[in-house]
């Protein structure tokens, strides 16, 4: 499905200023100018190598032993309509019976998420590191992120990813403001739901952390950054803000809504923006599917969730990401809001 530009521009005039420094209608702009001039906005040219190749296979193979590891019972990748796009969970034919090399190797979701700012909330000097929770509380997620060259099709290994995303209420960590954008200074102690990850030969990288809660303004999502040339310090972190892609990706709202029922989300008193009123997500859609594949690991949502999601990058194309603070040993340092 794709949406009208007169669809979502009637949405610009209540999603405003949501940070100092953040507005999501600039940000929308942004992202609609880069995929007014890029060259291609999926990787559908890169099917038939993929394919030949066995990637799509490999890929299979690497989730089902993620799921056959942290499955609780039987997997439920039944199928029901989404609000907003297409049902992202699995197929409509698939049952608990269902071949795990047969429901992982769908790739549909392999498209290039467009280049995009990325808010005000991005925090240089992450730790390297698989498991992001730490002792944040949430329905778990396991993400299974590959990552192709956009002009060779080929996966890119050793490359540096990093994820981050809010908290079952709404909050980042490592920046000086919490919920509703509030400051709060203290903040910046913390290092929740963020961290890198380098990619194995076949492109992939993998993350543990939480399902991600709503804010003001925005849906559900992760962020994701890759890095073309970071280097690891002592302490296995890395500072570096150079990168070849930002972009954030989504999940169904019938998933959404199943885990916002759930404590502690169903705390969170921020106002719920739905996939359909959530700007940058409106006008991702309008060339590309950035909501992610998914199956449930276990007969409750609160069992788990695994989710991928494949993407193309120009690794070509760098720029500086615009840090929001930066965390150092002992606590992180907000960068000058006039900086």
């Amino acid at each position: 499905m794709r949406f009208s530009a007169a669809l979502i521009s009637a949405f610009a005039a209540t999603l405003v200023v949501t940070h100092p420094g953040a507005n999501v209608e600039e940000e929308a702009q942004e992202r609609r100018d880069y995929l007014a001039t890029a060259k291609r906005t999926s990787l559908d040219h890169c099917s038939a190598q993929m394919k030949a190749r066995g990637l799509g296979q490999a890929a299979a193979l690497r989730r089902r032993a993620v799921a056959e590891k942290k499955a609780k019972r039987g997997l439920l990748p039944q199928r029901d309509l989404a609000d907003l796009n297409k049902s992202h969970h699995s197929d409509a034919d698939y049952d608990d019976k269902t071949p795990l090399d047969t429901l992982f190797a769908k790739e549909k979701s392999c498209v290039l998420a467009p280049e995009t700012t990325e808010g005000p909330y991005y925090v240089a000097g992450e730790f390297i590191r698989q498991d992001v929770v730490e002792q944040e509380q949430g329905v778990p997620l396991t993400l299974d992120l590959a990552i192709y060259d956009v002009e060779t099709c080929d996966p890119i290994p050793e490359t540096w990813v990093q994820i981050w995303s809010c908290n079952s209420t709404g909050i980042y960590s490592g920046v000086d403001s919490g919920a509703d954008y509030t400051p709060a200074p203290e903040n910046l102690k913390t290092t929740f739901l963020r961290g890198f990850q380098q990619t194995d030969a076949s492109g992939a990288a993998q993350f543990e952390t939480l399902y991600p809660g709503h804010y003001s303004g925005r849906t559900q999502h992760v962020h994701v950054a890759v890095h073309p040339d970071a280097t690891p310090r002592a302490n296995q972190t890395i500072l570096e803000a150079t990168v070849s892609h930002v972009g954030q990706f989504y999940f169904d709202q019938d998933l959404s809504n199943q885990v916002e029922r759930l404590a502690p989300y169903n705390a969170n008193r921020q106002p719920v923006t739905t996939n359909d009123q959530d700007r940058l997500l409106l006008v991702d859609l309008e060339t590309t599917d950035p909501i992610v594949e998914y199956v449930l690991l276990g007969d409750r949502v609160q069992d788990g969730v695994l989710a991928w999601f494949s993407f193309g990058v120009n690794m070509t194309a760098t720029r500086e990401a615009k840090v929001a603070a930066t965390y150092y040993e002992g606590g992180g340092v907000a960068t000058p809001k006039d900086a």
